[in-house]
């Protein structure tokens, strides 16, 4: 049965609706110095299928919950049990309605993590640092050169 709506942007969405919260280890670049953060964010439904398939992921953990335990109104609420130190992802609110409706189109991604438990046997590995506020400067060295004949008519 459905209840209360959980956002006046999301009239498809009660209260009580399937998402999964993970934590993931990204890092952040300041000074020239990488740190490391611990951020909260949705996972949409093909993500969490393809790290249960085992490919490496930055999610220490992934916990399965209703969207009302995570949104109220337009302010994300952290669960328990998170660490303190973690903080949300930019846009918590929006991608968690999103990734609540992968679970409402795809019904059977439920079935990898039941409500109200967390999993932690994922591949986890920071190989491949997530930096969160790299900036991509293009400058004029980045251009492919083209060879001469290209825009030619023969």
């Amino acid at each position: 049965m459905a209840t209360a709506l959980v956002h006046p942007n999301a009239p498809d969405l009660a209260a009580d609706d399937y998402i999964v919260i993970g934590l993931a280890t990204c890092f952040v670049k300041e000074d020239g110095e990488v740190h490391e953060i611990q951020v909260l964010e949705p996972i949409p439904s093909a993500a969490l299928e393809a790290i249960i398939k085992g490919i490496p992921t930055s999610y220490k953990l992934a916990w399965a919950t209703t969207i009302n335990a995570v949104i109220a109104g337009d302010t994300p609420q952290k669960p328990d049990g998170f660490p303190e130190s973690a903080q949300f992802s930019e846009e918590f609110v929006q991608r968690a309605i999103a990734a609540a409706r992968t679970y409402k189109a795809r019904p059977v991604a439920q079935s990898h993590i039941p409500q109200g438990t967390t999993r932690n046997d994922f591949k986890y590995s920071t190989e491949r640092k997530r930096v969160l506020n790299v900036s991509r400067v293009v400058t004029k060295e980045d251009n492919v050169k083209q060879h001469s004949h290209t825009h030619k008519v023969l």
